[in-house]
């Protein structure tokens, strides 16, 4: 396993092999293939396709690869069936909410209205053919922070099959994919951590080719005339969100795990977890402001105290 700094966060990637020279080679690829995504869809690269998009919002259609389009449609769709709560145009709201502690008052509402403004995914436009996408309105942005760490860890773990490497683990910072067993020919285990003592872990879950994202606000929040306020805000109304401590999500690919956690945290617990029983193969485990824990369907487990 090594750790290092990519997409300014921690990645974990471990690799079973037999040949431990061989497994070291294998997580340098995995980390090129991190490192070219990024380049893709950084915001803050002024070369890549992403600020190329976001430079000509409101002004021309950007041509960009396939990758890019297919990864914009997806992220749509996802805003779509989750009516706006996950949103790549959050990138274009006025930042009016500090979280470093100089904040002493809360903004007002026109103040929050006016942030939103030009955030909506309905303005972004694709045209398939020309393999082009345009942002309607000047000043609007896509970004991918809610979605482009478990993409990365999706691609870097296909990239990884495709060598038929038998089994590993790329974490990005909690947004974690994983295939195949342990070197000890165990599945491998995911703990959920209480959010108000990391330490400590509610409940072991097996995870088995499948992934896992976690969205959580307990390193980020402000407390404002007694009310406890995230750093996830809704990209809709320009609130943060209230009433969650932490959303993790279950299901197949990391990418979706990771759009879907920060989506339910903005629906909040009862329209979250509702959303989700009705999304085939996906889990969410939701820990409230009050620490209870809330699951979906399909989760079973026995708390650990």
């Amino acid at each position: 396993m090594k750790s290092m700094k990519l997409m300014g966060s921690r990645f974990d990637i471990t690799i079973v092999d037999e040949n431990e020279e061989k497994a070291n080679q294998y997580i340098l690829e995995a980390v090129a293939e991190i490192n070219r995504i990024e380049k893709i869809i950084s915001s803050w690269d002024p070369n890549s396709e992403t600020s190329q998009i976001n430079k000509n919002a409101g002004l021309k259609p950007v041509k960009i690869s396939e990758e890019l389009f297919l990864l914009i449609e997806r992220s749509i769709k996802i805003s779509e069936i989750s009516d706006g709560a996950f949103d790549i145009t959050y990138a274009s709201m006025d930042k009016i909410w500090k979280f470093d502690g100089t904040m002493k008052n809360i903004p007002t509402a026109s103040e929050m209205e006016e942030s939103v403004q030009k955030v909506g995914y309905k303005n972004i436009v694709l045209d398939q053919e020309a393999s082009t996408v345009f942002l309607k309105n000047k000043g609007m942005k896509i970004g991918f922070g809610a979605i482009g760490k478990g993409y990365a860890a999706d691609k870097a773990k296909a990239l990884m099959k495709s060598k038929n490497i038998f089994a590993g683990i790329i974490n990005a910072s909690g947004d974690l994919s994983a295939w195949g067993k342990q070197a000890t020919g165990e599945k491998w285990i995911v703990g959920i951590s209480n959010p108000l003592d990391k330490e400590k872990v509610f409940s072991w879950l097996p995870i088995v080719n499948s992934s896992v994202a976690t969205s959580g606000n307990y390193e980020k929040f402000i407390i404002c005339k007694g009310e406890k306020y995230s750093h996830i805000i809704d990209p809709r109304t320009g609130y943060p969100t209230k009433g969650i401590n932490s959303v993790s999500i279950f299901s197949k690919s990391a990418e979706l795990c990771d759009a879907l956690a920060t989506a339910v945290f903005i629906m909040g617990k009862e329209t979250g977890l509702s959303f989700i029983n009705q999304l085939k193969g996906t889990e969410v485990i939701i820990v409230d402001s009050n620490n209870e824990i809330y699951k979906s369907e399909g989760i079973k487990f026995t708390k650990n105290e």
